[in-house]
């Protein structure tokens, strides 16, 4: 059925490249994910699962003694004591506190979906308690990310006495420090790189503070929040708070955490794993108003898995932060109101679809403009006036996709440019982004290995496309990275079986640290291809032999891919994907999603 023939790795040993394909219609050159054979069949002899399910756990470095803990992800075994997080205990005693003493706490979020969800969560986790707050998101066009001094004192001028900023607030120095003079006590609860001086603040929780040990710097935003609920609570609970008062069940919000992880794209391993594993049990239970009435609106009838997560809700939670009202999203996902959550949904989908129309023409325009450069470097960069700066993330990870390398998306507003930036793997360009700003080629800038965001002037622009480009061209060079496709195996389309499918869903959630298992169908023959939706190419792959498969491949019609698909004409073509369960009137069946093609001769 599955076949590692040929699965070899031309990067260990400089072998012959997965089918000979060095380089694909995507540009991609197609590498095994090496898997020992003995520890393949020892997993799937003592764990009882298929054979597939063992080899891509080894091909993924899982043994035997961690494989029951990967396989069902526990928080009893994986959830870390909070109090290993510096800040932490200094943030739980001053919150509970503030609790018990009747404080108002403001809660400053971000406007995407881990900051919505942290921001939610906290708002959900305090009135739980008895506590008080009020919640302030800052407007991405008028105000930018992060803390802002306006706001701060906004919210203590409302009543604040300590406020939390959650998914921002490292690097937001001069804000926090006048917050401090104004006697506002700021806790920052955040998962961005950090630099060795931290800002005033009574408590800076972040696991990628320079001088956290903990081992946890795989959490987003929604995890530390998370964490910093359960150290509240148990302050609380050595404080006597519960004598007269029910103690809350925190589990129940594992639905917001793990929305908010697979969003941020983090790693799903280590506690990530447990957190959406145990995140989206609850929330196929569905009581939260918010996301019961986003999932009607977005005609989610099946039990949420990862993808659901990270495409079908949060680009709606995404849109009210992008192009509409910052705080859609949280009050969506707050609200206990079921009405109040069917007519935030709506809006939020009706600007969902707006924000696909805006992103449709900005990235046709960014490839208008990269196309007339001819060679873009080593990073691709995208600037004009007019962009809407609500989509620029959105299209600069399209660019990642089209060209394989980083990109850089900037909206120019007179003399002044927002920045969204999106990278490959083995590229830190949150770490370049901080380098740039700290050369002073920008205003401001930060963020992650995958992603990050900066402010700049116009006249910086080469000098910035300049530095950029050294520093990834160093970085491809010393670490020889290329565009690649990982595979698990190659299998016939006649035994792409529903079993299969369900066998490999086993080993997920799937996303960031934890890749979606993919095949190839050797010498596949397309029985018909067709143009699907919009820019969707559908089809069913034969091999000769009476087995079939149906196949899609999304977003691929003006691609090399999708004309390829389209008009094969009968010609073999080595096809490669993730083979999934696909629902559809209440009936599934097996189906690949394509991921990429190469000619079979």
């Amino acid at each position: 059925m599955i076949s590692s023939a040929g699965l070899k790795n031309p990067e260990a040993a400089g072998a012959d490249y997965f089918l000979g394909v060095e380089k694909s219609l995507t540009g991609k050159r197609w590498i095994s994910r090496a898997a020992d054979e003995r520890q393949s069949l020892a997993l799937a002899q003592r764990l009882g699962v298929p054979e597939i399910v063992g080899r891509v756990l080894a091909a993924r470095g899982v043994g035997l003694e961690e494989a029951p803990a990967f396989l069902a992800p526990t928080l009893r075994e994986l959830l870390p004591d909070p109090s290993r997080l510096a800040g932490m205990d200094d943030a739980a005693e001053r919150l509970a506190s503030a609790v018990m003493q009747g404080e108002r706490i403001g809660i400053f979020g971000d406007y995407d979906v881990d900051g919505a969800t942290s921001a939610a969560l906290l708002t959900r986790f305090f009135a739980a308690v008895g506590g008080r707050s009020l919640t302030y998101i800052p407007d991405r066009l008028k105000e930018g990310y992060g803390p802002n001094t306006p706001a701060l004192l906004k919210l203590k001028h409302d009543g604040a006495s300590v406020v939390v900023t959650v998914d921002c607030g490292t690097a937001a120095h001069e804000p926090l420090q006048a917050a401090a003079a104004a006697g506002l006590d700021v806790i920052v609860v955040d998962h961005h790189e950090a630099e060795a001086k931290l800002p005033a603040a009574c408590a800076v929780i972040n696991p990628n503070r320079i001088d956290d040990v903990s081992g946890q710097g795989q959490l987003a935003a929604a995890g530390v929040a998370f964490l910093l609920a359960v150290a509240v609570n148990r302050a609380l609970r050595a404080a006597g708070w519960y004598k007269t008062r029910a103690e809350p069940e925190l589990t129940r919000w594992l639905d917001l955490v793990a929305l908010g992880t697979v969003c941020d794209v983090v790693p799903l391993t280590g506690v990530n794993r447990a957190l959406v594993t145990q995140g989206l049990k609850v929330m196929a239970a569905r009581d939260n108003p918010g996301l019961r009435a986003l999932a009607d609106v977005a005609g989610l009838n099946e039990p949420p898995g990862a993808y659901h997560a990270g495409f079908v809700l949060g680009p709606r939670i995404n849109a009210g932060g992008r192009i509409g009202a910052p705080d859609l999203g949280t009050r969506l996902l707050g609200t206990d109101d079921a009405a109040e959550a069917a007519d935030l949904a709506r809006r939020l989908d009706g600007l969902n679809r707006e924000r696909q129309a805006i992103e449709a023409r900005v990235l046709e325009a960014a490839l208008a403009q990269i196309e007339a450069v001819g060679d873009a470097g080593p990073v691709v960069i995208a600037a004009d006036s007019g962009w809407h700066a609500g989509v620029i993330g959105i299209v600069a990870s399209r660019l990642v996709e089209r060209f394989n390398r980083p990109a850089c998306v900037v909206a120019f507003d007179g003399n002044t440019g927002t920045g969204s930036a999106r990278s490959v793997a083995g590229v830190d360009l949150g770490a370049a982004v901080i380098a740039a700003r700290q050369a002073g080629l920008l205003i401001k800038g930060g963020g992650h290995k995958m992603a990050a965001g900066f402010t700049l002037a116009r006249d910086r622009l080469d000098d910035l496309r300049a530095f950029l480009g050294e520093r990834v061209a160093n970085a491809v060079r010393e670490k020889g990275i290329r565009p690649s496709l990982y595979l698990d195996g190659a299998m016939k389309p006649g035994a792409a079986t529903m079993d299969v499918a369900e066998s490999l869903q086993r080993i997920g959630p799937f996303g960031s640290g934890n890749p979606e298992p993919r095949f190839v169908i050797p010498s596949a023959r397309l029985a018909y291809a067709a143009v699907a939706g919009d820019n969707h190419v559908r089809g069913r792959l034969t091999d000769g032999q009476g087995g079939s498969l149906a196949a899609i491949s999304f977003n691929s019609l003006d691609t090399a891919l999708g004309q390829a698909l389209l008009k094969s004409d009968g010609a073999p073509l080595h096809v490669a994907g993730r083979l999934r369960v696909n629902t559809w009137q209440g009936r599934s069946s097996a189906q690949l999603l394509i991921d990429d093609a190469a000619p079979a001769w």
